[in-house]
């Protein structure tokens, strides 16, 4: 079992790393801590393990937008969904690399591409991995995500060079049906595994304000970080309610639910990164502060995600110098 704190102040001493597997309930408990001392805890775990003033930036381009057969929820993207959205055919090579050099300059460290396929036909592979090479040969991490890959695929993109693939749990498990029908959760999993085959490094995490509970969340913390290894990178998004997308009114979370869950993640994984992602346009300075202060220490960097928005870079800026934060 992984002990829980009480809820009198901690010791000054940071606590060690779990030897043993998380369950949802040791984690709720996590999430029901004074939040004082829930963000103090996440705040020790992260100085034994990192530089608290160090933040890793991420730029994320999407490649091939629109027109994606599968039907989750939240996604503009989804040919399923009623979400105005321009489709866009697989971006030529060139083009990619040039948004990849100026992401460079502005300070990204590393360069995710997304695509929104079920998983990538054999034909589209190619010019995908003509892009990992490209944007590996600028001196960038690279990242992409693909959708589920069939077998064969992800040994390919490790030949290419690739440092990381996304593909997010999205949901806990019990709560998945609610927001994806066309795949499961275990179709996600099955590829992480082929991921892990490959020596590629692992991205997932989740979004949360999609109607789910606090158990949910706490479900969700739990597998990621119950993977064997968890995920070197681990993404959570606050719900971006897109016009025409069944969860286009959901309610979302509380500020503070938010920052708990950012402080959960990294309690239970306390070597990945773990970046503020989605929803971050919405977020005020000091939202983001306490995120940092949580835990956080990889954000995405530049004015846009796959299709929603995202701070400018020169904000960003400001708000780093404001809080002493490098980049890594």
């Amino acid at each position: 079992m992984n002990a829980i704190p009480q809820t009198q102040p901690l010791s000054s001493a940071a606590p060690a790393v779990a030897a043993t597997p998380w369950t949802v309930a040791e984690v709720e408990a996590l999430f029901e801590m004074p939040f004082m001392d829930l963000v103090w805890r996440a705040q020790q775990v992260h100085r034994q393990h990192f530089d608290a003033n160090e933040i890793q930036r991420s730029t994320l381009l999407s490649v091939k937008t629109g027109g994606c057969s599968e039907d989750c929820g939240y996604c503009s993207q989804s040919a399923r969904n009623k979400a105005e959205l321009e489709r866009e055919k697989l971006m030529p090579v060139e083009e990619v690399v040039a948004a990849a050099k100026k992401a460079k300059e502005k300070g990204a460290s590393r360069f995710c591409m997304g695509a929104a396929w079920r998983g990538p036909k054999d034909k589209d592979l190619g010019p995908v991995l003509d892009m990992v090479k490209a944007v590996k040969a600028l001196g960038l991490q690279t990242c992409v995500t693909l959708g589920m890959l069939k077998e064969g695929q992800a040994e390919q993109l490790a030949e290419a060079g690739l440092d990381y693939y996304n593909h997010n749990l999205d949901t806990a498990a019990e709560f998945y049906g609610q927001v994806i029908t066309t795949h499961t959760q275990q179709d996600r999993i099955d590829t992480i595994g082929e991921v892990r085959k490959a020596g590629i490094n692992v991205c997932s995490g989740g979004i949360v304000g999609m109607g789910e509970s606090r158990r949910n969340r706490a479900a969700l913390i739990a597998q990621l970080a119950n993977l064997n290894p968890a995920p070197e990178s681990v993404p959570i998004n606050n719900l971006v309610a897109i016009k025409g997308t069944p969860l286009e009114n959901a309610r979302g979370v509380d500020n503070f639910e938010f920052v708990r869950t950012i402080a959960a993640a990294r309690i239970t994984m306390p070597t990945s990164f773990v970046r503020l992602s989605a929803g971050r346009e919405e977020m005020s300075e000091e939202m983001q502060a306490l995120c940092f202060l949580a835990g956080a220490n990889s954000m995405f960097y530049g004015d846009k995600l796959l299709t929603t928005g995202n701070p400018d870079v020169e904000r960003d800026e400001q708000l780093f110098d404001k809080l002493g934060l490098k980049p890594i």
